[in-house]
């Protein structure tokens, strides 16, 4: 009878501030502990969400299998928005069949707001031991960082883009906050930071707390907690925090 592999959960950074390729090696050693390192190297098949950035963050972080010359030889099969689900059992088939594997994500950790989380489900439902990595989550650094409730909070992905439809949502998460005490947490595109902070201060009662968390684990990071009556008065000063373009997680609690 034949012994599946283990799916790896292989944590990615969130960003680098320092692109040159000795620095950023670097900056990833402290961010990325030194058991994925050994573990990955390990490994000699992967899915991620893109190829050819997983091949640059398995050569960034050192990995050398010790049956593959080069990297090319590695194994990489993508998982991504357009994968389509009866695709997942072939990416499954090399675990089934004995082979380790390391779920990559493009930036944090696999499966959490991640297409991942599907081949991780369909890993339980065949028996595959999943194994989890320890490594960087920029929804868990938020909450941490934030101030805001830790004991219950809520990840909510994008909000609409539509003005009218992104104000009613604004209004149901900060009801549902300050009703359930409970943190809510969205993303934006980054270029669209400052018309998101724009919307929760014009849309949150003065009093309801907002976090803009940006380039969290970077050089750059800045986290900074106000009321949105606060977040008014910065923004009136023409004091608008440098996220433009930079990955940024706002958080929200109703008071």
């Amino acid at each position: 009878m034949s012994t599946s592999g283990t799916l790896y959960l292989i944590p990615n950074h969130l960003g680098l501030s320092d692109t040159a390729a000795d620095g950023a090696a670097d900056a990833l050693a402290h961010i990325i502990p030194e058991q994925v390192r050994q573990i990955t190297s390990q490994l000699d098949y992967f899915v991620a969400e893109n190829a050819k950035t997983a091949r640059a963050f398995l050569k960034l972080i050192g990995v050398k299998h010790p049956l593959a010359k080069t990297l090319q030889e590695i194994t990489i099969s993508e998982l991504n928005i357009n994968t389509p689900a009866q695709a997942l059992a072939g990416l499954l088939a090399p675990l089934l069949a004995g082979r380790d594997a390391g779920l990559v994500s493009e930036a944090g950790v696999p499966a959490v707001a991640d297409p991942g989380a599907d081949l991780v489900r369909l890993a339980h439902q065949h028996g595959i031991k999943v194994r989890p990595l320890v490594g960087p989550s920029s929804i868990l650094l938020a909450v941490m960082a934030s101030g805001l409730n830790g004991q219950s909070f809520a990840f909510n992905g994008y909000l609409p883009t539509d003005a009218t439809l992104r104000a009613k949502r604004i209004k149901e998460l900060e009801s549902r906050s300050r009703t359930e005490k409970q943190t809510q947490l969205f993303i934006e595109t980054p270029y669209r930071n400052a018309a998101m902070l724009e919307a929760l201060v014009a849309q949150c009662a003065p009093s309801t707390l907002l976090c803009v968390a940006t380039d969290l684990s970077m050089a750059t990071e800045s986290i900074v907690t106000l009321n949105a009556g606060q977040w008014k008065k910065q923004l009136a000063a023409g004091k608008t925090p440098d996220f433009h373009k930079k990955p940024t997680v706002f958080l929200l609690l109703g008071q």
